[in-house]
């Protein structure tokens, strides 16, 4: 069991560190030796782990996809927008989503897949669409897949100028517009009057969870 721990350890410890790295300087640029320096581990524990860049890569951005369950909400719409402004708080304060989310939208990334997360995301948004529309929440034409496949597109144009403008301090009041003048085209007016949009809901519900920012590490 203290091996496995000890695996598990350095598992993560190569991945932040890979994280910082592909973060700093893209996928193309990015060098399995700056990872090593950055990790402090020996090549065999990466490759142990991670056989290629490419399989780094692929780690965090699957670790940028791990959907934290927001609490359930009198409307599915309430737990959607809870759901978007949680993971642009986590884009803020945690590494590993934003090397991730750069990995994902990276287009210099030859010869990785890129399409994991949106396809990933995409579910995620259309499954609570789905509700809604089951709810009754959801206006007549509104198809979710079509609503999920949109919300997602128009959020990663959001992270990426968020990115590019403010290094992503102006992302929860871009991600909270962008609820805003969306989901009244696809929202039961009802519904609509009695949502939070407002971008306190990132905070609000980071806290209910229990999260806090990462630290940075040196």
């Amino acid at each position: 069991m203290v091996k496995q721990d000890r695996s598990v350890r350095t598992r993560q410890t190569i991945l932040s560190a890979a994280a910082r790295v592909f973060e700093e300087r893209g996928y193309q640029m990015a060098t399995i030796s700056e990872i090593l320096t950055a990790a402090g581990v020996t090549k065999g524990a990466l490759y142990f782990h991670f056989p290629s860049k490419e399989d780094l890569a692929r780690g965090v951005i699957h670790a940028q996809d791990q959907v934290l369950p927001v609490p359930a909400r009198g409307y599915k719409i309430q737990e959607l927008t809870d759901t978007v402004m949680l993971h642009a708080y986590r884009l803020q304060t945690d590494p590993m989503v934003r090397a991730g989310v750069r990995l994902s939208l990276d287009q210099q990334a030859q010869g990785l897949d890129r399409s994991g997360p949106f396809a990933y995301w995409v579910e995620v948004v259309g499954a609570l669409l789905d509700e809604a529309r089951t709810k009754g929440e959801l206006l007549p034409h509104a198809v979710p897949s079509e609503v999920a496949d949109i919300l997602v597109g128009s959020f990663a144009g959001v992270q990426a100028m968020s990115q590019a403008v403010s290094d992503y301090q102006d992302l929860l009041t871009r991600a909270s517009n962008l609820l805003r003048y969306v989901l009244p085209g696809v929202t039961a007016p009802t519904v609509l009057a009695a949502l939070d949009l407002t971008e306190n809901r990132a905070h609000a519900t980071a806290a209910e969870l229990g999260l806090t920012p990462h630290a940075p590490t040196p």
